[in-house]
């Protein structure tokens, strides 16, 4: 039996789910219709084979993920990452934290950042836009009430214009809500 991972990490887990996952073979055509789209353009996982029991709420997700995280313009794709990696870190969702913070490695070609993120959480000794962008993401995961102009001053202050703090605010906050279906549908485990 495979071992619950319980500490961040960059290399990426296996996702084990609790809720069986659809079988494409015996998938209904609400089903495979709903699976024709995939997140990032990759293969259709588990996690995706699971939420297939609700083709309808799969069929909006999609489309609404790759939106948020792969439109062009605005935000860079490594600080959508960023965001999505603060959520999960502060709602301790390993399997989308390392998911994540592999993207962000594989994009910047610099894996210290994700180490000291992992280490120090929001007070990790990054350069000063991603540590304004982790902080407001970290702070927005913690408690979305607890914004205010002021976080959103310091991301000004950044350089982050409005469509930044936009797409930041959406990357972050879709983790929020991707990280409990994670937590509540499966769990990461170690690769068999």
């Amino acid at each position: 039996m495979s071992r619950v991972i319980r500490k961040f990490t960059t290399r990426v887990p296996h996702w084990r789910p609790h809720v069986t996952p659809v079988d494409l073979d015996t998938a209904n055509d609400e089903q495979r219709a709903a699976l024709s789209e995939t997140p990032s353009n990759t293969k259709i996982s588990e996690y995706v084979l699971v939420l297939a029991h609700d083709p309808q709420a799969l069929a909006a997700r999609t489309p609404l993920f790759n939106g948020i995280m792969y439109d062009s313009g605005g935000l860079s794709r490594e600080e959508r990452e960023l965001g999505a990696v603060a959520a999960s870190f502060v709602n301790r969702c390993i399997y989308c934290a390392a998911v994540h913070a592999s993207r962000y490695n594989q994009i910047t070609k610099d894996e210290t950042v994700m180490q000291k993120v992992f280490f120090d959480g929001p007070a990790a000794d990054i350069d000063p836009r991603a540590k304004a962008i982790l902080g407001f993401g970290a702070k927005l995961s913690d408690c979305p009430p607890d914004i205010t102009a002021e976080d959103i001053e310091t991301l000004r202050a950044q350089g982050l214009d409005d469509q930044e703090i936009l797409d930041l605010t959406l990357s972050t906050a879709l983790f929020g809500w991707a990280n409990r279906l994670m937590h509540t549908l499966g769990e990461p485990v170690d690769k068999a």
